[in-house]
């Protein structure tokens, strides 16, 4: 991994009056683009086919600056990027896609790219959950499988290639190769996703570490044949269950539950200082919140998400937080903005 000194030393001879935001057109680019766009921010698509540049010239307002080709999401124009002074924005097609590419990336990424190592393990990343005090899902061995459990791939991978196994018999007759998966019990209830965004400048928000988190917006997730299964089976169809995500829907928790959600977000990014160096900028967690009204943790995304795409004009808990309009895009571009008046972009990016 490239040191943060090397990093920063790269972000020393930057223009902090000329910055870019460049990032792969994929994912939450659209949403990336346009926030940049009404914080005044020039923007760098990164295209690796002919197909993603049309989707731009459909949507002209959500459309980069500038689109550089690549062949390669792992090959990062890097002197391009730096003479541009451009700060990769993290999505999860990058970490993907690209994921070991940004090990070695002189050019800034928006964040820290610690944390996507841990988002990447999934291992790493229920360690992080339990030093959060988090609760979570039995994790168990193949073998020991005795309850309905989900079989997760490592990665962000949108769900692809999950599935359910009743025993450690039908593990082994989906799985012949077991290299980096997860079995975790099934855990039943209402999935909720809440987008949160760490700034270690800002004093508003819900006290955190040595900043403060705002929580700007949250979703859940429509995934493949498993939320319409009810229709399939009461058609008497039988289905393999697949997770892949198709798209997102809002979701606005009873108030009541809302104490518990922002104390998690706190529990995270405090966590995160001590494991690995902190977590400015965007992130998610994937919860699940049973009959009791308990929150069960699943996953951390330690980027933005793609659910925060609902809300390009901000959420109803945006509203609560600024006057106007703040997608989570928006609000990463705001916070460059600020860290390069306050001449503290370092504390945002490695």
């Amino acid at each position: 991994m490239i040191s943060k000194e090397e990093v920063h030393k790269v972000l020393s001879k930057y223009d902090k009056k000329k910055l870019s935001l460049a990032t792969l057109c994929s994912h939450s680019s659209l949403q990336i683009f346009y926030g940049a766009r009404q914080e005044g921010i020039h923007t760098i698509g990164l295209a690796t086919s002919a197909e993603q540049k049309k989707i731009y010239e459909a949507f002209p307002y959500a459309a980069p600056d500038e689109i550089i080709e690549l062949d390669d999401p792992k090959e990062f124009p890097v002197d391009e990027l730096i003479s541009k002074n451009a700060l990769i924005i993290p999505h999860g097609s990058i970490v993907e896609y690209a994921g070991s590419a940004l090990d070695t990336l002189p050019v800034p990424v928006l964040g820290n790219r610690m944390s996507l190592e841990f988002e990447k393990d999934r291992r790493k990343m229920f360690d992080w959950m339990k030093k959060a005090g988090l609760k979570t899902p039995v994790i168990l061995h193949p073998d020991k499988i005795d309850r309905p459990c989900v079989v997760k791939h490592a990665g962000a991978k949108g769900g692809r290639g999950y599935a359910i196994v009743h025993s450690s018999e039908e593990f082994y007759s989906k799985f012949k190769n077991t290299k980096g998966v997860m079995v975790q019990e099934y855990l039943t209830g209402v999935r909720a996703y809440p987008h949160y965004f760490f700034s270690p400048l800002s004093d508003k928000g819900y006290k955190a570490s040595n900043g403060h988190i705002e929580m700007l917006s949250m979703d859940r997730r429509f995934e493949s044949n498993i939320d319409e299964s009810y229709r399939t089976m009461m058609a008497g169809v039988p289905i393999k269950a697949s997770f892949t995500v198709v798209g997102n829907e809002p979701l606005v928790l009873r108030e009541s539950l809302l104490y518990d959600v922002l104390e998690m977000g706190k529990n995270v990014v405090e966590a995160a200082d001590t494991m690995f160096g902190g977590i400015p900028g965007p992130f998610c967690l994937e919860l699940i919140c049973d009959e009791n009204l308990q929150f069960y943790a699943f996953e951390i995304s330690a980027r933005i998400v793609a659910g925060t795409n609902l809300y390009p004009s901000g959420s109803p808990y945006s509203l609560y937080s600024f006057e106007g309009e703040m997608s989570m895009a928006r609000r990463i571009a705001l916070e460059v903005k600020d860290a390069a008046k306050k001449k503290m972009l370092e504390k945002i990016t490695y």
